[in-house]
């Protein structure tokens, strides 16, 4: 793979060339709430900013900034530092974000990664008002079938987005007791990782472009 193509760090010129040649761009959504007390705030955001990034590299098409907050579902523990969108709000976000891409850049497909599967954010998130085709893609929501170890547990705060983190982001994981009750590991999280790269890319791209 070569480096990810992201725009914030792309001159206007290296921007224009790059959509044009792939008129696709690559949107990741995260979140920041509570996934479990050994998870930071950002971890869907901070996994989904890895996976656009590895994505990026393999298809060379270019990767938005990512989108920080989402729209919690009515259950959502909330907690300290934890902020949320309203549906109205995200989905008006989106929808002028993906406007000025499409009338500046000519974009034509928007790829969005999300792993919250709040029906308030999938609604905001699926229901744009697009020239082109938009794309939501939860990253949570392939078929993980022998690839967990406890497939059962919780979505957030279980095996599947401990395991991503301690092979992402290892510094900002400290809850060793919380780790361990989870039968989470690096080695896990790696698999998971490329199982679900391997998944967006064929999903989305058919093979990879790069």
């Amino acid at each position: 793979m070569t480096r990810p193509w992201r725009l914030k760090e792309m001159t206007p010129a290296d921007a224009r060339d790059r959509l044009r040649q792939t008129g696709r761009l690559i949107l990741p959504a995260g979140t920041l709430e509570l996934r479990g007390a050994h998870l930071p705030l950002g971890c869907d955001t901070l996994i989904l900013e890895r996976l656009a990034d590895d994505l990026s590299a393999r298809t060379g098409v270019p990767r938005a900034p990512a989108i920080e907050f989402g729209v919690h579902a009515g259950g959502d523990e909330s907690g300290p530092g934890a902020a949320a969108l309203s549906r109205k709000t995200l989905h008006r976000v989106m929808n002028e974000l993906i406007a000025a891409w499409e009338e500046g850049a000519g974009v034509r497909e928007v790829i969005i990664l999300t792993a919250h599967a709040a029906d308030a954010h999938q609604e905001a998130l699926s229901t744009i008002r697009a020239v082109g085709e938009v794309r939501v893609v939860d990253i949570f929501g392939f078929d993980f079938s022998g690839l967990l170890e406890h497939p059962d547990d919780r979505l957030h705060g279980g095996e599947l987005d401990t395991s991503l983190m301690l092979f992402l982001h290892p510094e900002l994981m400290e809850d060793a007791a919380a780790i361990a009750r989870v039968h989470a590991t690096a080695d896990q999280g790696r698999r998971l990782h490329d199982f679900i790269l391997a998944r967006i890319t064929e999903t989305c791209f058919g093979s990879a472009m790069a």
